[in-house]
């Protein structure tokens, strides 16, 4: 076997069309993991790719790094979902090194437009994944209320002062990328949280720098450790609790509006390295009628339109 055989043997898009798909799902999906509050793992449930994305993670497993070892190349990638980590990494990638920045800005100078735009994704994306609660009874609607309380509580958690040794650098990593395929739990956010958002982006400004670059490093191996790990744990709950984890899913993701609400108060924040970042605030409600309320509500309806869409161009393609 080639290592060309091998690479179309494994799972993944088996066509252009497929793999241009995939691509800007993994972009929708980087553009949502650059902004604290807002996760990937909800674009990927949205769009039907959420199951696929843990199974492919799960791939790298043991027998792949086996092969490896061996230098059966053809093996390993036959066995691994190479071809889809490959499409959708590439979105994910495309999107913060070309989005990032924008993405900040549009933050800074229209956040009311923004979080309305986010807001309407989360609160449709909450519809689109919990038709998946099967059946729904107390017991599941009980996973559900569990899994908004903890969301709740966590996006309204103070970002701390930590430190920055490297093992706290590669605890950060695990974290940051398991809340990452969670839907409704932000990787972003949760850097923030552990008080590192700002010191990993300062280490990309200049990555080749031996001091940045072993940050990076160790980081990058920590989300390494930890979404194989959690991958797998994922993999189980989905398969054998199913009803319950989409129950505490959705609930996460109920929990999450907190964080989107377009509209807040700034109650407490300090300024770090030159830049000011918000420690505590609270949400509140527009004051009256006016053009910026109605734009909001748009956005609000033009965000849960772009999932219905999505979901329905999604379903239409598992179906064929």
């Amino acid at each position: 076997m080639s290592i060309r055989e091998g690479f179309m043997a494994g799972p993944g898009p088996d066509s252009l069309r497929g793999a241009a798909l995939l691509w800007v799902k993994g972009l929708c999906m980087g553009g949502a993991d650059i902004i604290p509050g807002v996760s990937g793992g909800t674009i990927a449930f949205i769009t039907g790719i959420y199951e696929q994305l843990v199974d492919a993670i799960r791939s790298f497993d043991a027998a792949f790094v086996r092969r490896l070892l061996v230098l059966d190349i053809p093996g390993a990638l036959a066995t691994a979902h190479v071809r889809f980590i490959v499409c959708l990494l590439f979105g994910i990638l495309t999107a913060v090194v070309t989005m990032a920045s924008a993405m900040n800005h549009m933050l800074h100078a229209h956040p009311v437009e923004i979080w309305s735009l986010f807001f309407g994704l989360i609160a449709a994306s909450i519809f689109v994944v919990g038709r998946e609660i099967r059946p729904i009874n107390a017991a599941n609607l009980a996973f559900v209320a569990l899994g908004a309380v903890g969301s709740y509580l966590l996006v309204g958690m103070i970002p701390v002062s930590t430190p920055e040794t490297l093992p706290f650098i590669f605890l950060c990593g695990s974290i940051a990328i398991c809340a990452m395929i969670l839907p409704g739990i932000s990787g972003a956010f949760l850097l923030l949280m552990l008080g590192k958002y700002e010191y990993v982006t300062r280490m990309l400004k200049a990555p080749f720098v031996w001091d940045n670059f072993l940050v990076l490093a160790v980081f990058a191996a920590g989300a390494c450790v930890g979404i194989v790990l959690f991958s797998r744990v994922l993999h189980f709950l989905l398969h054998r609790f199913h009803a319950a984890t989409i129950s505490v899913l959705t609930g996460f993701m109920i929990g999450a509006l907190r964080k989107v609400w377009p509209w807040k108060e700034v109650l407490e924040s300090s300024v770090i390295r030159g830049k000011m970042h918000v420690l505590r605030e609270q949400n509140v409600l527009p004051d009256g009628l006016s053009g910026e309320v109605f734009a909001a509500v748009g956005l609000v309806l033009a965000g849960a339109v772009i999932v219905l869409v999505l979901e329905r161009l999604s379903s239409s393609r598992r179906q064929s």
